[in-house]
């Protein structure tokens, strides 16, 4: 049984003091420009200490080429260009300065909203490490809430809709058979709030005063 890690919203994170990426045998990092480590277009590596896990990952990005024009397995064109290579090795650097201010939000955003009644911020565990990729909070006032910080000037979005069951690709498979509640209302309760490394204090305050205005006086 191999195990493949997606860590494609969680370049830093920990669990138990150990970086997510090392505990499987892979571990898939996207680089896409929104994400914490993005570099300047689409982009991504993979990460393994295990050298024939390596060897294959190294033929399957380049058409499965040892060689020029010699393919010993089907593959794919996922080579890294060199321009997205050095973006990745500059941002790097400061990445975990990046995620830690992305923590700082989250604290303060997670200690004004933990009294509020009808808001549920994401929850912290102490042996965790999160890199607060997205700051999702659950409402079932969500599409009032969103109206609301969006008429403030406050930009906020729903990444992930609909479950994946209903989506059209796996109805098709059957999979709209399967009623999954949990899943189903929790898609229709997120909602994500600002949070990168250069949002500024005030700013931080502003989204603050304005969801807790909403709740508090609504």
């Amino acid at each position: 049984l191999k195990l493949i890690e997606d860590c494609s919203h969680a370049h830093g994170a920990e669990y138990k003091g150990r970086k997510v990426g090392t505990f499987g045998d892979v571990g898939c990092f996207s680089c896409g420009v929104v994400k914490n480590l993005g570099a300047f277009g689409d982009a991504g590596f993979c990460t393994t200490d295990d050298p024939e896990v390596a060897s294959r990952i190294d033929l399957l990005r380049v058409h499965g080429q040892k060689v020029k024009n010699q393919h010993l397995l089907y593959g794919f064109n996922s080579r890294l260009d060199e321009l997205q290579a050095v973006v990745l090795r500059i941002r790097l650097r400061t990445l975990e300065e990046e995620n830690e201010r992305r923590r700082e939000i989250a604290r303060r955003y997670t200690e004004a909203f933990s009294a509020l009644d009808g808001l549920l911020p994401p929850p912290e565990f102490p042996d965790r490490k999160s890199v607060y990729h997205r700051y999702v909070v659950r409402t079932p006032r969500r599409s009032e809430l969103m109206e609301f910080l969006r008429a403030q000037g406050i930009g906020v979005g729903i990444q992930y809709p609909q479950p994946l069951h209903l989506q059209d690709a796996w109805q098709k498979e059957g999979f709209g058979r399967y009623h999954l509640p949990v899943s189903e209302r929790v898609c229709s309760e997120v909602l994500s709030l600002p949070i990168y490394p250069e949002l500024r204090e005030e700013e931080v305050s502003y989204v603050i005063e304005k969801v807790t205005g909403f709740f508090r006086d609504r």
